[in-house]
């Protein structure tokens, strides 16, 4: 693939090295390099050990490395037989469960390629990644939408129904195979195929923020890359008990490397949540060694221990000594924490408040900061300085530039990713001169931490001719706890203006309340901002932004470029008003 060639620019460069030696399977280390490499060794290694634990009701579903070993064999098997053509692109659409990584590792063993989907995509999107992806083969399990998706898988494309656990299992209608039906048809592939570094392992399709999603490829080599690198750092020792707790989509750049791979480089054992009701239980039962949460699970569990203890009460705690201890145990048990290692959080920023309360509780969770295109590896903050207001350092062998005249951030190492799948135009927009695009927009201090500033494609021209990025004044609002969501708009306007969705908190105050607050942020945040950048007011809007709205994506990131559409004949009208803080009708 040919790559456009650009201007070298003065990059601000910077490397980080780390002096830890990580020792894994010295005798073997040659012949362990992909995550099927990985499988085979703890498939022998600890057969009868607990690799995948599904809970149903009170009652836990158990695998270990040889049966799971056994099914994904069978299914490898099975995919083989239907002569698909090398290299063919699989797809999978099911919430995260055991089998899940059983189809992800029989189609890299039978030598295609993993097409992963997120379980909540409508039909319409659902058949236009199918489409795109050419996948010949779709493995389905649990999504609660299957009656809808389902008129969006094409004619001719070959179903097969995951087991659900107990769960009535998808009409027959539209699958062609079932799973336990494919494990007694077919004898368990015997050898252990061994891909090429260079062979596409995985496309991973973004979930379209600015457009329509891209099929981002890895090959085996970047993949395996990544987990081999960020090892030391993310705590991934085989020698130490490994427990993860995989709750956010597996098809997921973070829960795919995160979970998935490191389950898979350290011989850890994988805990799944049963439900959204079930999600405590299953946390607490489950202990991980290794969690990632978005910074709105870090906040709901913050508000849930507030709302048994309030803060002025756990202050009066920690300031005794013996008392302090046995209550912030307690916490850390009750939420299922008290063993885990290293706990991250990333997707999107977090406030500093809401780390130091975690800090005082004694659980240091690190920012993290990458995206689908460098396979999330790219910055995190160091377990012996945290650093506020920035995403941490580079992890080993990878290098960050800040190309000078749009303060983009660009990034290389060998995690990036091949290209775009059938979108080479796009590709060469992204990777150039060697160096990832990412489109944020960030900072190198002295010390080398990076901090990120906004988004190269959110920001906006007002009528004034002046350019405002909208994120970081978004983040100015961060400790408000009435504001569930909020997107600054403005593009052609004098002056731009904050439309915000109230939390349930904020739904439950007076709206006198609400507004008072919002009317005091408002004067504190423009106190901070340049007189271009300053609010004219903030409106609160009367529907919620989500995926069924079109207003979000899976990721639950907000598509700023449809609500600029919806709401643009409304904007005028709102701007025009002589009051500061705005209720939309609710009519």
């Amino acid at each position: 693939m040919v790559f456009t060639t650009v201007k070298p620019l003065k990059y601000q460069i910077m490397t980080s090295q780390t002096s830890e030696v990580f020792s894994y399977l010295k005798e073997t280390k040659d012949s362990i390099e992909t995550h099927l490499h990985h499988f085979y060794h703890w498939e022998k290694a600890k057969a009868q050990d607990i690799y995948l634990k599904q809970p149903v009701g009170n009652n836990w579903i158990n695998y270990t490395w040889e049966e799971t070993g056994n099914q994904s064999r069978r299914i490898a098997q099975a995919l083989l037989s239907m002569d698909l053509g090398p290299n063919s692109n699989i797809g999978i659409i099911a919430k995260n469960c055991p089998h899940w990584i059983m189809a992800d590792l029989a189609i890299g063993m039978s030598a295609h390629v993993s097409v992963p989907f997120y379980p909540n995509l409508p039909s319409q999107q659902l058949r236009q990644v199918l489409e795109h992806s050419e996948c010949k083969v779709l493995f389905v399990g649990k999504t609660e939408m299957w009656s809808e998706q389902l008129q969006g898988v094409p004619e001719g494309l070959t179903v097969i129904a995951l087991p659900e656990y107990g769960s009535p299992a998808i009409p027959m209608e539209r699958v062609n195979f079932y799973w336990d039906d494919l494990l007694q048809k077919h004898e368990p592939l015997q050898e252990n195929p061994s891909p090429q570094k260079e062979d596409l392992s995985t496309i991973i399709y973004t979930s379209g923020t600015t457009g329509t999603p891209k099929g981002v490829m890895f090959d085996y080599e970047s993949s395996s890359s990544l987990i081999s690198e960020t090892a030391p750092t993310l705590e991934l020792y085989p020698e130490k008990p490994n427990r993860f707790f995989s709750y956010l989509p597996l098809c997921h750049i973070a829960e795919r490397a995160f979970v998935e791979r490191g389950s898979l480089y350290t011989g850890g054992t994988i805990y799944f949540s049963e439900s959204l009701e079930t999600f405590a239980q299953n946390l607490q039962e489950a202990r991980p060694t290794h969690f990632f949460g978005v910074p709105r699970i870090w906040t709901k569990f913050q508000l849930g221990v507030l709302e048994k203890m309030p803060q002025k009460k756990l202050d009066f705690y920690f300031k005794l000594p013996i008392l302090g201890k046995m209550v912030k145990n307690k916490i850390k048990k009750k939420l299922g924490l008290d063993q885990t290692r290293i706990m991250l959080t990333g997707a999107a920023p977090s406030t500093q408040s809401m780390l130091n309360w975690y800090q005082d509780l004694g659980l240091i969770i690190r920012e993290v900061y990458g995206m689908t295109e460098n396979g999330g590896g790219c910055t995190l903050m160091p377990k012996e300085y945290i650093k506020s207001g920035t995403v941490g350092k580079p992890h080993t062998n990878v290098e960050i530039a800040i190309a000078p005249e749009t303060n983009e951030v660009l990034m290389r190492s060998k995690g990036v990713m091949k290209g775009y799948y059938k979108d080479p135009e796009r590709t060469q927009q992204t990777l150039q001169d060697g160096w990832l695009h990412t489109g944020d927009m960030g900072e190198l201090d002295e010390e080398g931490f990076l901090k990120i500033t906004g988004r190269v494609k959110d920001m906006f021209k007002t009528s004034k001719g002046e350019y405002v990025v909208p994120a970081p004044i978004e983040w100015k609002f961060s400790s408000n706890t009435d504001i569930e969501q909020i997107c600054i708009l403005g593009s052609k306007l004098p002056q731009p203006m904050a439309l915000v969705v109230l939390s349930e908190i904020g739904k439950q105050r007076p709206i006198t309340e609400v507004s008072k607050g919002l009317k005091d942020d408002l004067a504190r945040v423009n106190g901070e901002l340049i007189n271009y950048e300053q609010l004219r007011k903030i409106i609160i809007v009367k529907d919620a932004w989500n995926q069924e709205n079109g207003m979000l994506t899976p990721t639950l990131k907000i598509k700023r470029n449809v609500l600029e559409a919806f709401y643009k004949e409304r904007l005028e009208k709102w701007y025009n008003s002589n009051v500061d803080i705005i209720l939309e009708d609710p009519s």
